[in-house]
């Protein structure tokens, strides 16, 4: 149970996507969590329950690129960063899990940042 009732209701959405979205071998799930300040990315195998891909805002390969830019600008780059990483991994083609976030600001400019990259979704 969350906190408050904001992030109780965020984890019923997210219970929801949940039961429809399934990442495969053949396609993983790209799972997005937005914090106050930070942007995370993971590409999960659900049959193994393995993670096969992460990226943040954090990370200290983007330290340099971060600095003096807005957080949907950053979530670009993260999502970018976790296509790169995809697809050195041999990933093509994802499924997209907003974790029961809108698909609005910065979860989708991690999606519109990994689309650029070449994943497919």
């Amino acid at each position: 149970m969350g906190l408050n009732v904001k992030s109780n209701a965020r984890v019923r959405r997210k219970g929801r996507i949940r039961k429809k979205v399934k990442g495969t071998q053949d396609r993983p799930r790209l799972s997005v969590f937005r914090s106050a300040r930070h942007i995370y990315a993971q590409i999960i195998d659900d049959t193994c329950g393995c993670t096969l891909v992460s990226a943040s805002s954090q990370e200290k390969t983007l330290a340099e690129s971060v600095v003096g830019k807005k957080k949907a600008e950053r979530a670009v780059l993260v999502g970018k960063l976790v296509a790169e990483r995809a697809k050195a991994k041999g990933i093509a083609k994802v499924v997209f899990d907003r974790n029961g976030f809108l698909y609005h600001g910065r979860v989708k400019a991690v999606s519109d940042g990994a689309r650029e990259a070449g994943l497919q979704f």
